[in-house]
């Protein structure tokens, strides 16, 4: 079987889409599996059961990308293509079967959104596939000893990133003494054009305290880390749902975006947000890009604190 499987250009989004791979790969054993995907996705599936080829979707003027898309994949038969960015690249490729994801629904996590797509109940959680070499890796960044608080500090724009100040407070009132991970090291992950945002925070700790991860760890083997961490929390983000799909115990924070939607998914997961809804923060969503300062100074740090360790109390 041949499928073609077009998600996500962003992290997040393309991480929450894995779940309904994996469900397909089980229903088709042996398919031989071809993912259109951003560019900065790619890495998340090196290591796919059954990948034949990666296209990256570089974004183009005037929707270019469609047009370089369909000369990638338009000369070879698919049994089944699944196009979860509703474009109508599928209508325009030769296959037996399509799939193609309708009108967001934003009653629901993407997640069920994805899983409606072909009546799945319960929905499939979010995975992450790894490679030996990235597990190696992972125990060389991440080594055994105290247990690892993880943060994510950054986002991809301002107004969801709360205070680098509040995340090295929340470290410390966890892991020193009678905190619910006392003793635990900090591991700071970020993407390395993030390193900036997420100085502060390493700042905050001695080098015998933390684990630098800002910048520099690709994706997967930012998973096989996250692996070995008692707890994340971290702003919603791509790294959240990558945290969360590892099953590394996730605590997100929300602030203006909308936790229906993109909470981080899972039984090991929980979210906190600031006192004001996401509609109150952002009544108009398009105007995200100008935002330019943190719109989550509405979540303070004791609030995080008890949401982290109800999280740990229930594990």
């Amino acid at each position: 079987m041949r499928l073609l499987f077009i998600t996500s250009t962003r992290i997040g989004d393309a991480v929450l889409s894995t779940g309904l791979l994996r469900h397909l790969l089980e229903r088709h054993p042996g398919a031989r599996v071809t993912v259109a995907v951003g560019r900065v996705s790619v890495p998340l599936f090196e290591a796919l059961p059954g990948l034949t080829r990666t296209i990256a979707i570089d974004k183009r003027p005037f929707k270019g990308h469609w047009l370089a898309l369909w000369r990638a994949a338009a000369f070879r038969y698919w049994d089944l293509v699944v196009d979860l960015r509703a474009s109508a690249i599928a209508y325009l490729l030769p296959t037996r079967r399509r799939l193609v994801i309708g009108s967001p629904d934003y009653s629901l996590h993407r997640v069920e959104e994805l899983a409606a797509l072909i009546g799945l109940d319960p929905p499939p959680a979010p995975t992450v596939w790894l490679a030996p070499r990235h597990e190696e890796a992972a125990r060389r960044l991440v080594p055994k000893g105290s247990p690892v608080l993880a943060v994510g500090p950054t986002a991809n724009w301002a107004g969801k990133q709360w205070r680098a100040a509040r995340f090295a407070e929340l470290a410390r009132l966890l892991t020193d003494p009678g905190g619910a991970l006392e003793g635990a090291r900090v591991a700071i992950f970020a993407a390395e054009h993030e390193r900036e945002q997420a100085q502060p925070v390493l700042d905050a700790f001695l080098p015998e305290q933390r684990i630098d991860l800002a910048g520099g760890v690709d994706l997967p083997t930012a998973a096989a880390c996250l692996r070995r961490c008692a707890l994340y929390v971290g702003n919603d983000s791509g790294l959240m749902h990558l945290a969360a799909a590892a099953g590394t115990p996730t605590l997100g924070l929300f602030g203006p975006s909308p936790d229906r939607r993109y909470r981080p998914w899972g039984p090991h997961a929980a979210f906190v947000r600031t006192k004001e809804s996401f509609e109150e923060l952002l009544p108009d969503p398009s105007a995200a890009p100008e935002v330019k300062e943190t719109l989550m100074d509405g979540l303070p740090v004791d609030s995080a604190v008890a949401a982290a360790e109800a999280l740990l109390a229930r594990l």
